[in-house]
């Protein structure tokens, strides 16, 4: 009985040590290989009709550069960008139009890929279009 006792107070003792070695981070780290909308912002309301200008930013940070960018407009590919200067860039900032067209929500979302291909996990925003401003006569 007598070691019984004492091998299970050796195991606590063991395991409450290796408790206090583990550490925790609480500062999120950021993703290496991103892809966000700087413009418009998510759950905007735009008018039918009205030109609405779309920019996303990329980043690869430790990979071989942004080599193009998908939007895409209710889960069907509505624009691509890829870089001028370089086949891949690390940061990847590219402008896209969309002329806000059907009343109700609409989901855009952008993904951007590396040269072999991966592809970032997609970023989504919702849209309200609502109806279109008629002038007062």
């Amino acid at each position: 009985m007598r070691r019984s006792l004492t091998l299970l107070a050796t195991l606590c003792l063991i395991l409450v040590s290796a408790g206090c070695n583990l550490s925790y981070n609480t500062t999120p780290t950021p993703s290496p290989f991103s892809i966000r909308f700087q413009s418009p912002a998510a759950d905007s309301v735009i008018a039918e009709q009205t030109p609405l200008e779309i920019i996303l930013v990329a980043e690869d940070s430790i990979g071989t550069g942004i080599a193009r960018v998908d939007l895409l407009l209710d889960d069907m590919l509505y624009q691509q960008g890829t870089p001028v200067d370089a086949a891949a860039v690390p940061v990847f900032s590219v402008k896209m139009n969309w002329t806000a067209q059907g009343l109700g929500l609409h989901a855009l979302s952008a993904i951007a890929y590396r040269e072999d291909g991966t592809a970032t996990s997609p970023t989504t925003i919702r849209l309200l279009v609502g109806p279109a401003q008629t002038p007062n006569t």
